[in-house]
């Protein structure tokens, strides 16, 4: 009897998306419980400006480094056992910063950081695509909206706990035992796909796919006006429009209050309208977004500039990730590439305009923000690569064991689901 690759009906699929969405959103609150105690660590490490800024380099440069790795995991210990392992690491590693004494031991501990977080990055972006494949519908905005959620969720608790003053150590501690528990229990439901014996592993190290590199290239222009306007907006509204700084910290909640609303939003608009005419009209709004902070003659007219900034590029990057991993063979590999270049945008996006507005303003800073926005109506088409494969209806089949072999869309990698699931 013919055997192959296994249909999982419509309820297995819907479990394991709701628990997909639940590890992205344990994922964002370890960000967002990190980020706002970066004043407490800074202190405890007694470091300068300078040095905090060197340190916060280090993370971008684990995940870099790192993330190239997730695919050999995957394929070595199959999708589910991988996500378990690298999101927990992910988790514990919260709690690394704060016990840094100094620069050093810092940098070290943000080093580490950043590598569990960019593998778990790649290990839960490569099963969301799977499950979109699967779907047949778009599903990766709102995966990423649910991301926001967890950063919105982290940060929430972060500054009750900075509030309270309480020691970030302390802190850390509990919100990783109670994170890793929520994220080791989401994985119990995500989709356990594994590698078979003529399978040949995926290299631990290789240069993104051209695709790669091309759509990475719009999710770095995503990733550029995205960091500026969540890192920026601020000093620009107090700055350049003399807003109270009570008003220009509001802009900064709001605005990333937007993108996760827009995330979550975003599927159906994607599925009724398609990835590339999303991006090009996001693009639009972004870069009218951009020319309003630019020229903006009052602080309400800039904070409506960075809404539509948010909107235009809230969607780019989940469907930058959907694309690369519909562009080739090996789509864990497509997506780490991918990953690299929207983490070197976010690393060098801060710096970037500071070095711009030392050098003229900050409004000319915000003109290259708005330049870039522009990228995404030029370079929209190149998501455009890959159709989502057609999944079998509903109860079209039967998890593996079932029999008779069924089509359905390849895995990535040469993953593949063992008996039983």
């Amino acid at each position: 009897m013919p055997t192959g690759p296994p249909v999982f009906d419509g309820q297995r699929l819907r479990q394991a998306r709701f628990a997909v969405a639940a590890v992205f959103c344990v994922h964002g609150a370890v960000t967002g419980s990190f980020a706002t105690r970066i004043p407490w660590i800074q202190d405890h490490a007694a470091l300068s400006a300078g040095q905090l800024g060197l340190a916060l380099a280090f993370p971008a440069i684990g995940a870099s480094v790192a993330m190239p790795l997730a695919g050999a995991i995957s394929h070595r210990f199959g999708a589910r056992t991988a996500l378990r392992g690298l999101l927990a690491l992910w988790t514990l590693s919260l709690t690394l910063p704060a016990l840094a004494p100094n620069l050093v031991t810092l940098c070290l501990a943000l080093f580490v950081y950043g590598a569990t977080s960019g593998m778990s990055d790649v290990a839960m972006n490569a099963l969301g695509v799977e499950i979109e494949n699967r779907l047949d519908k778009s599903i990766m905005s709102s995966l990423h909206g649910m991301w926001s959620t967890g950063a919105l969720l982290g940060s929430a608790g972060g500054t009750l706990a900075a509030h309270m003053d309480s020691d970030a150590r302390v802190h850390h501690l509990i919100a990783a035992t109670v994170l890793t528990v929520t994220g080791m229990v989401a994985c119990r439901w995500v989709l356990d796909l594994r590698s078979t014996p003529e399978d040949e592993p995926p290299p631990r190290f290789a240069l993104p796919p051209k695709s790669a590199l091309l759509i990475g290239g719009v999710g770095f222009c995503a990733v550029f006006a995205e960091g500026a306007s969540l890192d920026w907006s601020a000093v620009y509204l107090e700055d350049v429009l003399d807003t109270s700084p009570g008003l220009a910290a509001a802009s900064t909640t709001a605005f990333a209050l937007t993108m996760a609303i827009a995330r979550l939003l975003g599927d159906r608009i994607v599925d009724r309208f398609g990835a590339v005419r999303c991006v090009r009209v996001g693009g639009v709004s972004a870069t009218l977004g951009g020319a309003l902070v630019v020229f903006a003659p009052n602080p309400l007219v800039a904070m409506g500039g960075f809404a539509l900034v948010g909107l235009g590029v809230a969607v780019v990057v989940p469907l930058a990730f959907a694309a690369a991993g519909r562009s080739g063979p090996n789509p864990s590999q497509a997506i780490a590439g991918v990953a690299t270049i929207t983490y070197t945008s976010g690393l060098i996006a801060p710096s970037a305009i500071g070095a711009v507005a030392d050098a003229t303003s900050l409004v000319a800073s915000f003109g290259l923000v708005t330049v870039l926005a522009f990228g995404l109506v030029l370079g929209a088409s190149v998501l455009r690569t890959g159709d989502r494969r057609t999944a079998p209806a509903a109860g079209a089949g039967t998890d593996a064991g079932a029999g008779t072999a069924q089509p359905v869309p390849s895995v990535p990698d040469g993953l593949k689901s063992p008996s039983g699931d």
